[in-house]
């Protein structure tokens, strides 16, 4: 496989991480030999983020953390037991070393309709006071989904990127109420509840476009 990014083995500059809006190219692929998970470049094409997990690929994962490039827990991600509908909650930093420290940020329970022609993809609830509340629409397995804020305006994206496939994307995060980190932790919840298919066809609008 061509390289994804071309800074992919220089060593490590500043992260992202407080960056309220990035350009990110995101890799369905741990750089650890024998570990499943994602490997996501910064516009510039340094490490930013990265998801190692071991065990067999593909199998249903109870919890998942976003790192950044030392290693360091970012955000955990658990999937909600006994829900009527598959549901993940986003938790700050380690939930598993620190649980009492750990805070829930977002629940993302993934959409179930009865209609095929739906565009909606999962819902995303804020459990801090203050925080917004969004919808995910269009295709996952296409590539060609939005987050979008009670106006339906974009606040992230999921795009294809050109010639490479569809384990390597482009994610476009453009508001801060949304932020890198947790934009990268919507896209592992989707990954978790639309890797096998399914996903609603791709009915994006009133999309902004990144340079």
């Amino acid at each position: 496989m061509a390289k994804v990014h071309p800074n992919a083995a220089v060593a490590p500059g500043p992260t992202i991480t407080s960056n309220p809006s990035a350009v990110l190219t995101v890799w369905r692929k741990s750089l650890l030999f024998n570990c499943d998970g994602f490997t996501v470049f910064d516009a510039s094409g340094d490490l930013a983020f990265r998801v190692d997990c071991y065990g067999a690929s593909g199998r249903r994962r109870a919890e998942v953390v976003l790192m950044d490039v030392a290693g360091k827990p970012l955000l955990t991600l658990r999937r909600k037991k006994l829900s009527l509908a598959e549901q993940w909650v986003i938790y700050d930093g380690d939930a598993t070393a620190e649980p009492t420290k750990s805070k829930p940020l977002l629940s993302v329970r993934r959409n179930v309709s009865l209609s095929s022609s739906t565009k909606t993809l999962a819902h995303v609830t804020p459990l801090v006071p203050g925080a917004s509340a969004f919808v995910v629409e269009g295709s996952y397995g296409r590539r060609a989904c939005a987050v979008r804020d009670a106006r339906g305006d974009a606040v992230a994206e999921v795009r294809r990127k050109e010639s490479v496939g569809d384990d390597v994307f482009r994610l476009v995060v453009a508001d801060h109420r949304l932020g890198a980190p947790l934009a990268m932790g919507l896209v592992i919840a989707l990954d978790e509840m639309f890797r096998g298919g399914g996903s609603a066809r791709s009915l994006l609008r009133r999309t902004w476009s990144a340079a």
